[in-house]
């Protein structure tokens, strides 16, 4: 069965000037490749300027203006290309955006999410969207600035799934509402992926991702490291990227342990491994080494020159 979402060696560029005429091009996302298989949550975790948003931007056809892309996006087994990407937003591909501020501020909430169809049948399907998510008939009648933080993010989801989506794309879904709306809310991603619909989820909390994902890709400096199965990480010995094993020993859970260092800006990426100046493992290779792929091994997938895992036999790429 085709994927609902497939990315092959995806990459983003962005024009920057600098002085007025001097012109350089940055690259935020580098050869990224994951797939969303329908019925499937695939969280996508990295830190900030990990590239994780542009992702989400890429796939929908709406980056800004001064960028390119490069790779290739399928969905539903035919290619995306920017036309069929703008006649399916808001359809078949849905986002819940990272931000409050895609509502209209002039404009009711209503209004807003029944998209100018004054039919009993979008009243009907807009009241359920809105109950699914806690969210009272008033709340049709409210303006954006009239709800809270948490009221407006509910209101975001409740859009973008009243239209009975193919596949979500949640970006950073869950700020702002405490600890039992987001459980609530992670719980209604699972039932959407029950029925069917494939949920790409992203976020900065490994946490919270392996509450729900099936799967995990592991972000850092516009590179996917490590794409694994939720339940590797239950032992740190399963996961293969050092980084992933520092994500581990980060949470709360597991030591609350970090290690030293940043992750690089764009533009600042070094030859090599990029996470070379954090790794503790880090050899002469790893800084000397040209592009290195992301391979299979060992169940998931890792871009290392010499992986962790000691749990089952090396697959051959």
């Amino acid at each position: 069965m085709e994927p609902i979402l497939e990315i092959r060696n995806m990459s983003v560029f962005f024009t920057q000037y600098e002085r007025g005429i001097r012109r350089r091009t940055l690259p935020v996302i580098r050869d990224l490749s994951l797939s969303v298989e329908a019925g499937q949550i695939v969280a996508v975790v990295g830190a900030s300027g990990s590239g994780k948003s542009l992702l989400a931007h890429g796939i929908l056809g709406i980056l800004p203006y001064n960028s390119h892309m490069e790779g290739t996006i399928r969905y539903a087994g035919e290619t995306l290309t920017p036309g069929r990407s703008k006649k399916l937003r808001g359809k078949e591909i849905a986002l819940i955006p990272q931000g409050v501020t895609y509502l209209d501020p002039l404009m009711k909430v209503g209004d807003q999410l029944r998209k100018g169809d004054r039919s009993e049948k979008a009243h009907s399907r807009i009241r359920r969207a809105l109950e699914r998510y806690g969210l009272g008939a008033e709340t049709e009648e409210m303006y954006p600035f009239e709800l809270s933080g948490g009221m407006a993010r509910r209101v975001l989801i409740a859009s973008a799934v009243a239209e009975n989506p193919r596949l979500i794309i949640a970006d950073e879904p869950t700020p702002g509402l405490d600890a039992r709306a987001a459980e609530r809310i992670l719980g209604h991603f699972r039932e959407l992926a029950d029925e069917g619909a494939g949920v790409l989820f992203i976020t900065h909390d490994l946490e919270l991702a392996l509450t729900v994902a099936d799967r995990v890709a592991v972000f850092y400096a516009g590179e996917t490291i490590e794409e694994a199965s939720a339940e590797d990480f239950k032992e740190p010995d399963r996961l293969r990227h050092p980084f992933t094993k520092a994500l581990w020993r980060a949470m709360p859970e597991h030591g609350f342990e970090s290690i030293p260092g940043a992750q690089p800006y764009p533009g600042a990426v070094p030859a090599g491994c990029p996470f070379a100046g954090q790794c503790p493992d880090c050899l002469p290779e790893c800084r000397e080494a040209g592009e290195i792929r992301l391979r299979e091994f060992r169940g998931g997938r890792v871009r290392c020159l010499h992986p962790h895992g000691d749990w089952e036999k090396e697959e051959s790429v």
